[in-house]
């Protein structure tokens, strides 16, 4: 069996001194690439490029997220920051001019107009959300909802390699796995203000939360001292983690469809870390 090594070579492309100096990496996006992977090997024509389809699309989905590190304020920054701001766009630039080369040396260039196109989609899309954002318009199904179609979209790109056979499961769960990465990274968001602001709790407290929390938010004038106690007093904790559990039961649910046992199992690989977050939560809560 092909090994899994779309990770580390990305890696190597994405590899320099200037970036790794000044700047965090955002998140890979492995469980979707791996998702990729899989239903890309399972079909015996797009099997010969899955490593190369895979290796680019996880290039273009880092240029992405690296842009959007970016603070979108005007105001002034402190050197170090603007440095920072200031590197985020070149290496989103740089992922992306690398993925143009890979598919480029390999005479792929339908695939680059595809990815391309998505490309274009995403930055549609994102400018839609941040116009609802700043209009404080946006509630928590709307704001996920648009967080999974902007996760989802280069990987789109791949729906007509899918195999017939198993077309029926990639939409699917190319929705519901892209949905568990995104509720395990807003439960990363409790202890900053800078992560806090935009994110599912925040339209959450818009939405059900009291007109004085509500003011705070609109006006402002949320603090860090803040974060914590508006994350206890509104359970965003729990709120969060029966998303996750109720998104897993979804998987698992498409998983017992009938299919090839190694194909299922390889699914159930990629699933196991939000299978095992679940798992990991109903035992505290027992406990508890």
């Amino acid at each position: 069996m092909k090994r899994y090594r779309v990770p580390e070579l990305a890696q190597k492309y994405m590899k320099h001194d200037m970036i790794s100096n000044n700047m965090e990496m955002p998140v890979f996006p492995d469980t979707r690439i791996r998702l990729l992977s899989v239903f890309l090997d399972k079909n015996p024509v797009a099997k010969r490029h899955s490593e190369l389809y895979s290796l680019a699309t996880s290039l273009v989905q880092m240029a992405l997220d690296t842009h959007d590190l970016i603070d979108p304020s005007d105001e002034i920054k402190p050197e170090r920051e603007m440095r920072t701001r200031q590197v985020n766009v070149l290496a989103g630039d740089f992922f992306s001019s690398r993925f143009y080369q890979l598919l480029a040396q390999a005479g792929e260039v339908d695939m680059i107009r595809q990815l391309s196109d998505a490309v274009a989609e995403v930055n549609r899309l994102k400018m839609n959300l941040y116009m609802r954002m700043k209009q404080c318009l946006l509630t928590t199904e709307e704001y996920t909802s648009t967080l999974v179609q902007l996760k989802t979209q280069l990987f789109t790109a791949f729906n007509q390699l899918v195999d017939d056979v198993n077309k029926k499961f990639w939409p699917e769960l190319l929705q519901a796995f892209t949905l568990c990465e995104i509720v395990r990274e807003e439960l990363s968001k409790e202890n900053d203000l800078h992560t806090f602001e935009g994110s599912w709790a925040y339209w959450h407290i818009l939405q059900e939360g009291v007109e004085e929390d509500q003011t705070l938010l609109r006006e402002n004038k949320v603090e860090d001292r803040h974060v914590k106690t508006l994350w206890a007093k509104y359970n965003i904790q729990n709120l969060l983690l029966d998303k996750l559990r109720h998104t897993v039961t979804d998987i698992q649910s498409i998983l017992r469809e009938p299919a090839p046992e190694k194909f299922l199992r390889e699914l159930m690989n990629i699933g196991e870390p939000f299978f095992r977050m679940t798992r990991e939560t109903l035992t505290v809560v027992k406990e508890g």
